[in-house]
């Protein structure tokens, strides 16, 4: 077992990041069991209620940084809960668009009304929220290169 004195800086700042993130995930997930919701199921529902253009199963794996057979599950739990529905696209017949239903919609409504965990960030000043912002940019920016890095590609795989 590692020591944690013997972390390196990296490490440390790592370490401090995930405890960070799965105590604040913990405290969600409590805050949105009230209301009968999952993490990933708000997260769906954020996203078709605030995206400009319709969105795929394809889209909203992405936008969640999530696998399509993932995203493709729980859009089939979510449709039998009726909070989604899913359509054949008119124009592209093998594209499916999600959408949420008017129980979706009253879903998305009662997990924005639950604020206490979304609002951890209530603590910092402005200039330190301002600060984690970029930070998060820039973090999430790099984590999209090592995914792209490490995640390989159909095309170049020497299975194919």
């Amino acid at each position: 077992m590692i020591d944690s004195t013997e972390l390196s800086h990296n490490e440390r700042a790592w370490e401090n990041l995930a405890i960070t993130y799965m105590t604040l995930e913990r405290a969600r997930e409590l805050e949105l069991g009230k209301v009968g919701l999952t993490i990933p199921q708000a997260g769906v529902l954020y996203f078709l209620k605030t995206s400009k253009e319709p969105l795929t199963p394809m889209k909203l794996s992405r936008r969640m940084n999530r696998q399509p057979h993932t995203i493709s599950a729980l859009l089939t739990r979510m449709e039998a809960q009726g909070l989604v529905k899913t359509t054949k696209d008119l124009d592209r017949k093998n594209w499916v668009r999600v959408s949420l239903t008017k129980k979706g919609e009253e879903a998305f409504k009662r997990q924005m009304s639950e604020k206490v965990a979304r609002n951890a960030t209530s603590c910092l000043s402005k200039k330190e929220i301002d600060a984690l912002n970029a930070i998060c940019k820039k973090l999430h920016s790099r984590g999209a290169e090592l995914i792209r890095q490490m995640q390989p590609s159909p095309y170049t795989d020497p299975l194919f």
